[in-house]
């Protein structure tokens, strides 16, 4: 399988400015695979160790930060002759040795000619802030699950992947229903990399989900591993009450539905848990929507997703055959494995923490807002074809952004809206885009284009 992050990963081999990088992601999204791959197609040599439960190589780090020292220890441990420029020195489940990671710090002032890259499990990491932490000296790059672009890749569907990244909507309208169909197999099998593996080879869905169960009950073996006992519990309760949550008309995350009688101060650090493991992503609503956007966000309103749109399926026992009735599984649970399919692939494919807007009386909700190129957009994902989109609108006429995105079912289109302002009778165009759910990997060009004169 093709991950794209190795493009990203070979700007980072030649950039004659990097640091260390720390590879960052929740458990099975690949961060091994992708480091082993990287290192066997650009570099000559590879020196692989995994630190979790290796005493020896954690004694040597533990002993002093002398960089000499450690490559000859890592020579000995890996049999591989390391020399700057072509080889790849790969520290896996770094967090597992807190001192190599303080240690990465040397590497960039006292060696940077060597290419080091360091996995670690978000959650392990978190714990080291503030505690030896080499801050602002190692590059970092976060991980997520295959993208739908990933996706098609990888199940030999690259000519569609190709035609949707040219943007070529009218030959696009011809495969509309192929595209679609690849969309609805992505809802159910998501983009954990074991699955998509597994489909590819064997085209068996009810595989695919035999391994998604497996993945949620390996997730919640570690909320027993490696939770604070006391907190166990807690983390259960919002764990599971995500996808009842994300089912509802109004998809606030309300602490009071975990469990009647749970307040929000008991459950706050469970969730900050599973925040820290990145098995959960946060949307929070914001007040304004201006730059930053991090300055407005209200950390007391927010919704919750799940870390894969695969797993929030089989989390909510949806069963195959939504894949061919139609567009059932798009409108599945007043449309949450959409929402959560757009706000994975803001994440996968750009990089950005989408929020969210809510109007002063809750009569209105625009699902995300983005902040990308100096500028907030807002974005409306519509499980059908239906396009009514009253918030969006509403939200257009009261802040101006522009450039609007509604992405759904629909074919694609672009139109020039004046609507008038809410407190004047001045009239404020904007462009509007209607982009297929399909081609949200094409949303910022597209914004971009539509910020042209």
């Amino acid at each position: 399988m093709q991950r794209f992050a190795i493009q990203h990963l070979l700007q980072w081999k030649n950039d004659p400015d990097r640091k260390p990088l720390l590879l960052l992601g929740s458990r099975q999204v690949g961060k091994t695979w992708l480091m082993k791959e990287f290192g066997q197609r650009h570099f000559a040599k590879c020196a692989y160790v995994y630190l979790d439960r290796n005493r020896p190589m954690s004694e040597i780090f533990e002993q002093d930060f002398d960089v000499r020292r450690i490559i000859l220890a890592l020579q000995i441990q890996t049999g591989i002759q390391i020399t700057p420029g072509d080889t790849l020195i790969i520290l896996d489940e770094i967090q597992a040795c807190p001192a190599a990671v303080t240690a990465l710090k040397n590497f960039c002032e006292d060696a940077r000619e060597y290419h080091v890259i360091a996995a670690g499990s978000l959650l392990g990491i978190s714990d080291l802030a503030g505690i030896g932490f080499p801050v602002g000296k190692v590059n970092r790059y976060y991980l997520y699950p295959m993208s739908f672009s990933e996706f098609l890749d990888a199940a030999g569907h690259g000519d569609l992947l190709r035609l949707i990244q040219s943007r070529d909507w009218k030959m696009m309208e011809a495969f509309h229903d192929k595209i679609t169909e690849m969309l609805r197999y992505y809802y159910f099998i998501g983009g954990m990399p074991e699955a998509v593996a597994s489909f590819v080879s064997e085209q068996d869905f009810k595989r695919v989900r035999k391994i998604q169960q497996a993945l949620l009950a390996d997730y919640r073996d570690d909320f027993g591993k490696h939770a604070p006992k006391e907190v166990k519990p807690k983390i259960e309760l919002i764990w599971d009450s995500v996808p009842a949550q994300l089912a509802k008309e109004n998809k606030k995350f309300i602490f009071s539905k975990v469990r009647k009688g749970e307040s929000s101060t008991t459950l706050e650090s469970a969730l900050g848990w599973l925040k820290d493991t990145g098995l959960v992503s946060v949307v929070n609503r914001v007040s304004k929507p201006a730059l930053p956007l991090s300055s407005y966000r209200d950390e007391s309103y927010f919704k919750l997703y799940f870390l894969d749109v695969g797993l929030l399926a089989a989390a909510s026992d949806l069963d195959a055959g939504a894949i061919i009735d139609g567009n059932r599984i798009f409108q599945e649970f007043k449309g949450a494995l959409t929402e959560q399919y757009v706000q994975q692939q803001l994440r996968a494919e750009f990089g950005l923490k989408p929020s969210y807007w809510m109007s002063p009386s809750g009569q209105a909700e625009v699902d995300f807002l983005v902040e990308c190129d100096s500028g907030v957009y807002p974005i409306e994902a519509k499980a059908e074809k239906n396009l009514q989109a009253k918030s969006l609108k509403l939200f257009c006429a009261k802040h101006h952004p522009g450039v609007a995105v509604r992405t759904s079912m629909s074919r694609y289109f672009r139109q020039e809206v004046t609507s008038p302002e809410v407190s004047t009778a001045k009239q404020t165009p904007y462009r509007l885009i209607d982009l297929p759910l399909y081609a949200v990997s094409q949303l910022v060009r597209e914004i971009n284009d539509a910020k042209r004169p």
